[in-house]
């Protein structure tokens, strides 16, 4: 007989009866809600930016001076890399090149085309392989496709036997990139992970709606946002991403706390009213991190990546107010039906099951926990080892597949030329005196001194005579440490002392200079994220759970899994250990993954942290024994975590399969701390641990606890004490 509950109501269970008592109107508002978002952001929605700008850098200041005083040298290059075997002296080979020229500087968005018979030394000393250049009246971001396409295809048209041309440069490299993001395979993935999971395909479908239902609102939402912030381009694809994770995440737990009510004989709406209750809650106080931890992101001081965070952290709260106000509606509309459409061999009953393989493993856990413990501390340290020899640079077109234009042109002008010629850097002089040639000149006679750099270019000047530009091509490849090292010393040794007394000022730039500025603005600022974020939490933490240990634990293991993550990245694709399985070479690591990944897996690790441990505390209040509240707290929510880490190891995997190297650095790195946070941290350290400290689990000291704020994830009474017990259960 289904059973009532009486007693007072806290705000989220008279919200869920609400929205049970009202469920159409909750559905249509939301509907509405949601065309009418699409339909202004269609029509009111601004477009996001490819640009990328980097305030304050010495780089930036260069590109600016450029585009205001040069703008004919403003844009960005792209090289022509040719090769002949008859050599540049044959002249059925001097046409081919003339007239492709020709083609080239007729092109949209092309100011000027230099022939390899401009200069002598365009023509490498094997007299078979020459360089062009090719300007761009802007730089690579801000260049139409459809110009690029048809610059690639008359350089493709012009390939013939005994002739060969390739093209490179970050105007084609933007080109070439793959979408960042595999959403059609993690969704086909959550279609059959949660259809195991639940035996429902009611169950498994509503995760599934609630998540995409959110993340059509979010990114309606981002678009409008997008008049006032300069979202960055691949901002859709990453949102679609985070919103995959957390919308079904969230959608889950409530999904599956609803289907225990039922289970134990509660009516559908106290199954809704405890779901929102008690999930709900939990799903509030997670979101509530996770955004924090993409807020961070601000204090990185770029930019786009502040406005990525910004747009992230609204994906997130959308799936928030989602899974707490659309979701119990729809589970009231459906009912008992949740379990509609099910298979019998998969069902499995929702809750605490003492005989569930969960249950056992706490125990055995529970019964030798200082064994597992250490081995499991262990593991995760020994996976993060690697990351203490971690080389944060960016990768160049030498990493890229042969498939693409970029490499292969890196690969020929490497050959010809050497390798500093894909990456060279422009010293901008600015002089007020109308005396920049003059300047030019001292500064490139010290560039010459240099040990490193291969060539230096003659000095141009702008007609006013008051800027001028000095190209300097260094030995080593783009992404060699030793690139970095001569950009700092000609920054903050050779080029200050060559034109010192001059009054003339000089601003190193490049698109080689423009990512060192990165790396090294990220570099600075990242222990600023780390300790905001984590800081943060673990307040946040503290006061949830009452507990000084608790929330120093969950800060830890988060540490650590996101640590495992780094050390795999770096032994796979910095020291190169199964690398060539994946079809990628050795090289450093991108500078924005690490920031990338602490926002993204310090989030999703909290998710799962407060999901298990609201569970375990919910129980304790209940039972007063530690043990017992670790061993069913785990039981009841191990199959939802593994559900939901399953989805997210799948979609990220999923990513591999791609040709970008970036994109599998995020693949590996991000399923690889989802594993390991969802197996060897929720399921070994955490019980491990808990049952180690016993009751010093929930100690806090009075002086402590008196100004804490409290924040009660569990509901005090839930009704559980009379509902009819699952099989095994309590």
């Amino acid at each position: 007989m289904e059973k009532k509950i009486v007693r007072p109501q806290s705000g989220l269970e008279r919200w869920a009866r609400f929205t049970y008592r009202h469920r159409g109107l909750v559905i249509l508002g939301w509907f509405l809600g949601f065309v009418a978002l699409v339909a202004l952001a269609m029509t009111a929605g601004a477009p996001f930016q490819s640009n990328f700008t980097l305030p304050g850098s010495e780089s930036q200041r260069g590109l600016d001076l450029l585009e205001a005083r040069f703008p004919q040298r403003a844009g960005d290059l792209s090289d022509l890399v040719f090769e002949a075997p008859a050599g540049f002296d044959d002249p059925a080979v001097k046409a081919q090149v003339t007239r492709l020229v020709d083609e080239i500087a007729k092109l949209p968005s092309i100011v000027a085309v230099e022939s390899p018979y401009d200069r002598a030394d365009y023509i490498g000393e094997s007299g078979t392989i020459a360089r062009g250049v090719v300007r761009w009246d802007v730089q690579a971001p801000d260049v139409p496709t459809a110009n690029i396409d048809a610059y690639v295809a008359v350089v493709d048209a012009a390939n013939t036997d005994g002739f060969r041309v390739e093209t490179g440069g970050r105007v084609v490299q933007l080109s070439e990139q793959e979408a960042f993001g595999s959403e059609a395979l993690g969704l086909l993935a959550a279609v059959v992970i949660l259809f195991v999971a639940f035996g429902s395909v009611v169950a498994m479908g509503l995760p599934i709606a609630a998540a995409l239902f959110g993340i059509g609102v979010g990114t309606a939402l981002v678009a409008l946002l997008a008049n006032v912030m300069g979202f960055p381009d691949f901002t859709a694809q990453f949102a679609a991403m985070i919103g995959i994770g957390v919308g079904i995440d969230y959608s889950l737990l409530v999904v599956t706390r609803f289907r225990e009510g039922l289970h134990r004989g509660n009516s559908v709406e106290d199954a809704a009213a405890i779901a929102v209750a008690t999930a709900g809650r939990s799903v509030i106080f997670a979101g509530t991190v996770v955004a924090i931890a993409f807020l961070g992101l601000i204090a990185m001081g770029l930019p786009a990546i502040g406005y990525l965070g910004v747009g992230s952290a609204v994906i997130v709260l959308v799936a928030v107010l989602v899974s707490i106000t659309l979701m119990p509606a729809l589970l009231s509309v459906v009912g008992r039906r949740v379990d509609s459409l099910k298979v019998p061999f998969l069902h499995q009953t929702e809750g605490v099951d003492r005989g569930s393989i969960w249950y056992r493993w706490s125990r055995m856990i529970q019964r030798k926990p200082l064994p597992y413990a250490i081995g499991a501390a262990v593991l995760l340290v020994t996976l993060a080892a690697p990351v203490l020899s971690m080389r944060l640079g960016f990768t160049d077109a030498g990493n890229n597949p042969t498939s693409y234009h970029t490499r292969r042109a890196y690969d020929l002008l490497t050959e010809g030329f050497g390798p500093g010629f894909n990456g060279p850097l422009v010293a901008v002089v600015d002089s007020t005196e109308d005396a920049a040639g003059e300047v030019a000149t001292k500064v490139a006679e010290a560039a010459r001194a240099l040990p490193n750099v291969a060539s230096v270019d003659d000095p141009v000047s702008n007609p006013a005579g008051d800027t001028a530009i000095v190209t300097i091509y260094p030995r080593t490849s783009p992404q060699d440490e030793q690139t970095s090292q001569l950009v700092h010393t000609l920054r903050n040794v050779a080029l200050p002392a060559a034109i010192d007394g001059t009054g003339a000022e000089v601003s190193v730039t490049g698109f080689n200079a423009v990512d060192i500025d990165i790396q090294d603005r990220i570099t600075s600022r990242m222990p600023f994220l780390f300790v905001g974020v984590i800081g943060l939490s673990f307040l946040l933490l503290m006061a949830v759970f009452r507990s000084v240990l608790v929330a120093l634990k969950a800060a830890l293991m988060n540490l650590l899994s996101i640590g495992a993550a780094y050390g795999v990245i770096v032994a796979v694709f910095q020291w190169g250990w199964g690398a060539g399985i994946l079809g990628v070479d050795k090289g450093p690591i991108e500078p924005f993954l690490p920031m990338m990944f602490f926002a993204i897996l310090f989030g999703l690790s909290m998710d799962y942290e407060v999901f298990l441990i609201s569970r375990i505390r919910e129980i304790y209040a209940h039972s007063g024994d530690n043990g017992t509240a670790v061993a069913e707290g785990l039981a009841a929510t191990a199959r939802v975590i593994s559900a939901a880490a399953a989805i997210m190891v799948a979609v990220f995997l999923a990513f591999v399969l791609g040709d970008n190297r970036v994109v599998k650095v995020v693949g590996i790195g991000l399923a690889t701390a989802i594993f390991v946070d969802s197996t060897v941290v929720r399921l070994l350290l955490v019980p491990a641990t808990m049952e180690l400290l016993g009751k010093a689990n929930w100690w806090m000291p009075a002086w402590l606890g008196r100004i804490m704020p409290e924040i009660h994830l569990e509901a005090p009474e839930t009704g559980f004490e009379d509902a009819p017990s699952p099989a095994g259960g309590r």
